[in-house]
């Protein structure tokens, strides 16, 4: 009896797969219509499907689908990308990516101030020699510091990237993508970023803060994306890594790790209305914030807006920030988090966020607790039901506050998410989001 039972489990768990497989096509495929007029084939004129996340709020997200053929251009190096962003105002407009593009492609050399030297920076800002009660901002053009400065204001000038309104941004094929450059999605609407595959920025000169905890620091800029007081954007299909450049392979000195990357992706300063769907997220540290501040000169900003739905994701071997949330109403379901040796946590809670957390599946190693999966910076409700920790379903809260007595987390983010794609259980979501997530995978 136990046998026939056994088998019958089985066949359904076998039957099931093959849904999954199924709902990866269809999930991953036709689920983004095309403008009126638009052959529906052309991922390029796609735009954000009905109710598929906070950035299908009120007008939707349909980027540059509108872009007639003037506005249409096929880019191949860093000059071209930057140009089509620069051209045509703020008419609708298509930027295919062919190949990776690489920003720093000279090299860091290329953007060092002359009489810039690292050397004599490590000499004379070494804690023997500085100390670490003064940090380096009064320091004049001329010093290490002064050149350090000038340096990377031209490193800045160079790998950012402004992206206007209206525009579609999407890769080419299996393999395109952008090297050591920094989007800027910046106080614009109505912007779609698609099927590219983001390596990190690397910062070439990263500023030592003597005062930055008890030991000093290295603080870095650039994240691959940003978006910063814009609304209604849409990432899909994206992968963000740090690619040839990963932190364990980074050099520390004074004692510290030669920090050379700051996010994957930042959604702050009062943005809105943005849904990331079916991208992966992997080797990171710091991968992901919404809202940059607890101080109320940005929380005035913030509060009521920050709207995000993250769904069908794979966050796999970052460190922390899957994300971490101030302020906003952030929907997170059916991703797949694959934890590493590193890992600190997930999810973030922080001031006055709330977010919501379902039908997401976890795989930690051995020995690494579910209760490492939330970490409270403030004391602010969520809402985390019918997750799955390593196949087995898991109350997150009650496993936080479990380890964490002293410093509880509270149930109920008082929203309901409603703006969802079909929501698969839990048990399915390892399965179809690693066959499905990252770039070179839209049909």
């Amino acid at each position: 009896m136990s046998t026939s039972r056994w088998h019958g489990h089985a066949i359904k768990r076998t039957a099931a797969l093959a849904g999954c497989t199924a709902l990866v096509l269809t999930l991953t495929g036709t689920t983004a219509q095309a403008r009126p007029g638009h052959h529906p084939r052309d991922t390029a004129r796609q735009t954000l499907p009905a109710n598929d996340g906070w950035a299908s709020h009120g007008t939707g997200t349909t980027g540059g689908a509108a872009a007639d053929a003037e506005h249409v251009y096929t880019v191949a190096t860093w000059a071209e990308f930057k140009a089509a962003l620069a051209a045509g105002g703020s008419a609708p407009r298509i930027i295919k990516v062919k190949g990776t593009i690489d920003a720093v492609s000279e090299g860091c050399d290329a953007f060092a101030a002359p009489g810039y030297d690292f050397g004599a920076y490590l000499e004379k800002y070494s804690p023997q020699s500085w100390g670490l009660e003064t940090d380096l901002s009064a320091e004049p053009e001329d010093s290490p510091e002064g050149l350090r400065r000038i340096s990377a204001d031209r490193q800045n000038q160079a790998i950012k990237a402004n992206v206007p309104a209206n525009t579609t941004i999407i890769g080419v094929g299996r393999n395109a993508g952008l090297k050591g450059a920094s989007l800027q999605i910046k106080g614009v609407d109505n912007v779609i970023v698609r099927n590219l595959t983001f390596e990190s920025p690397v910062d070439c000169f990263p500023q030592w803060d003597p005062t930055d905890g008890d030991k000093g620091n290295w603080n870095s800029e650039y994240d691959s994306a940003v978006v910063y007081g814009s609304t209604h954007v849409w990432l899909d299909h994206n992968t963000f890594t740090d690619g040839e450049h990963p932190d364990s392979a980074a050099p520390t000195y004074f004692g510290m790790l030669y920090q050379q990357h700051d996010g994957q992706l930042d959604i702050v300063r009062g943005a809105d209305y943005v849904t990331a769907s079916w991208n992966v997220f992997t080797e990171h540290d710091k991968t992901i914030l919404i809202g940059n501040s607890d101080s109320e000169s940005t929380a005035a900003g913030d509060r009521g807006h920050l709207r995000t739905t993250f769904h069908h994701n794979l966050f796999k071997d970052l460190v922390e920030r899957a994300p971490r949330v101030r302020f906003g109403q952030v929907d997170v379901y059916n991703n797949h988090f694959v934890a590493g040796d590193d890992y600190a946590y997930s999810f973030g809670v922080g001031k006055e966020s709330q977010l919501v957390a379902e039908h997401n599946a976890f795989t930690l190693p051995d020995g690494v607790s579910p209760a490492k999966v939330l970490k409270r910076w403030n004391d602010s409700p969520l809402t985390v039901a019918h997750n799955r920790v390593n196949g087995r379903g898991t109350d997150l809260i009650a496993a936080h506050n479990a380890a964490n007595p002293g410093t509880p987390l509270r149930s109920g983010a008082g929203w309901t998410p409603t703006l969802r794609t079909k929501v698969l259980p839990a048990w399915a979501v390892p399965f179809v989001v690693d066959h499905g997530a990252g770039a070179g995978r839209l049909r």
